[in-house]
């Protein structure tokens, strides 16, 4: 050591008195996140992979959206008793408890026949031929409720945990607390009902990142045509002209950034830019089904007129997990009413019209992921907004109407305990009576499947800390493995 050298350097006391601040400002930065209160460290890469919280038994989500309401009652929760009340008055109901309390009718059994399957003996519509075959690898929550009867504000509700537009949906969360395993990706990707039947209410708010970065928005896949729009490098423009933009754009970005202190939407835009540019060459390999073998189309019905639609979807969501997407959301249906699962008419046509698009698919996917080796790392989720209610609606052909006091959910893969079923509906169905389950648990389960700890994965905004589940959610331990 020189001269020089020796005349700068610190004592001890010196550097404990002038390096004081940083030490504690470190120190505090470690306890604040032993105990859970410190926010995922974002750095130059907002989706670059990060560890969760433990270690966790599933790496990407597959949520199949249920849209629109499916009946609880005519897909997976039998009510013998329903069947023995069929056509009586339900005494002392509160006929606001759906949407038109003008149309309340008597008790209505299901149209449809249940039958046992499985090791598990399991409960499951004569709707679903293909998907009652894999009841054992399904675990069951019938005792799921939620707060609102109507579809924007449960739809928020089901997707962001609050029943208002403007919050991070649990995508977004996953997103930002897990990164992405392929950089080449948008790490949460979203496919809507592509049959002319509009998006679900809400719209893109029920993907959108809310107060999170712009990075953990969910991109939206068109199953027709371009799957992502404007996508494509435009025409004359060849490969290293277009990157030679991209990199001048970044230093005047930077540069921009630095000169007045920018914050992360510039960067998430910047991001999002050269997300972009990579995504040309991989995303359009990553949707292209028809590189698949016509024993897999077969498997998910991709020829059949009736059902080709979904299973071109759920094909697409196995192909994107398979390249390291960490979370896929599909709609099965769009708007209200008969174009999507909201049976306020001819319940026996509604859910046996989407169930004959959905079950072949939704099997084949669980099949091809399993032999795949890909369930035991994939969530599988179905589940709606909520359920229906046990008496009729009244109508031409009758139906049913909302109910937010009881619906049915099934999660498999991704260390689930398959065959097994939580919490109860009274004995008409009517609503959630044994180990009720609300959406904050379903997200906390969700995120514990993943390893991230609902309680520790949270975001400052407007002087507090947000977080998926806000105050409250347990984890569904009896269905995890």
């Amino acid at each position: 050591m020189n001269e020089t050298s020796i005349e700068a350097a610190w004592t001890r006391r010196e550097l404990l008195s002038k390096a004081g601040g940083g030490l504690g400002a470190l120190a505090l930065a470690s306890l604040l996140h032993e105990q859970g209160h410190a926010a995922v460290p974002l750095g130059e890469n907002p989706l670059e992979a990060r560890k969760p919280h433990f270690q966790g038994k599933a790496k990407h989500v597959i949520w199949l959206f249920i849209n629109g309401g499916p009946s609880h009652l005519d897909t997976w929760d039998h009510k013998p008793e329903l069947i023995r009340r069929d056509g009586q008055k339900l005494e002392g109901f509160d006929p606001t408890t759906g949407f038109f309390a003008n149309a309340v009718g008597p008790l209505m059994k299901s149209p449809f026949e249940f039958k046992q399957h499985g090791q598990s003996g399991a409960w499951a519509s004569s709707i679903f031929p293909h998907l009652s075959k894999h009841v054992d690898k399904m675990a069951f929550v019938k005792s799921f409720h939620t707060q609102s009867n109507n579809h924007s504000p449960a739809l928020f509700m089901a997707n962001t945990g609050v029943t208002r537009m403007g919050h991070p949906c649990v995508g977004s969360w996953v997103s930002y607390g897990l990164g992405t395993e392929n950089e080449n990706l948008p790490a949460f990707m979203v496919m809507s009902d592509p049959k002319g039947r509009g998006l679900p209410k809400g719209h893109a708010s029920n993907w959108g990142n809310g107060f999170l970065p712009g990075s953990f928005q969910g991109t939206w896949i068109n199953t027709k045509g371009d799957p992502i729009p404007n996508l494509q490098r435009v025409a004359g423009l060849s490969q290293p002209q277009q990157h030679a933009q991209l990199q001048l754009l970044e230093e005047i970005n930077r540069e921009h950034r630095e000169r007045v202190n920018a914050d992360r939407e510039l960067t998430a835009r910047i991001k999002s830019f050269e997300l972009a540019y990579r995504m040309q060459q991989e995303a359009p390999e990553c949707v292209d089904v028809d590189a698949e073998p016509e024993h897999i189309k077969k498997l998910y019905g991709l020829d059949d007129g009736k059902c080709g639609h979904f299973a071109r979807q759920c094909l697409m969501a196995r192909r994107m997990v398979e390249r390291g997407v960490r979370y896929v959301q599909i709609y099965s249906g769009g708007m209200e009413n008969q174009r999507s699962w909201d049976g306020h008419n001819d319940i026996a046509g509604n859910h046996s019209g989407f169930a004959g698009e959905t079950d072949q698919p939704i099997a084949g996917l669980l099949q091809d992921l399993e032999e795949r080796g890909l369930l035991d790392e994939t969530l599988v989720i179905w589940g709606g907004e909520f359920g229906r209610l046990p008496v009729a609606q009244k109508s031409n052909k009758p139906g049913r109407d909302h109910n937010p006091h009881a619906g049915c959910y099934w999660f498999a893969g991704g260390g689930v305990k398959g065959g097994t079923s939580y919490g109860e509906t009274d004995e008409i169905g009517h609503r959630a009576a044994t180990d009720k389950v609300e959406i904050h648990d379903l997200h906390a389960t969700i995120l514990h499947l993943l390893g991230l700890d609902h309680k520790k994965l949270t975001f400052k905004h407007s002087g507090r800390r947000f977080r998926l589940t806000d105050v409250a959610g347990r984890v569904i331990k009896p269905i995890i493995a």
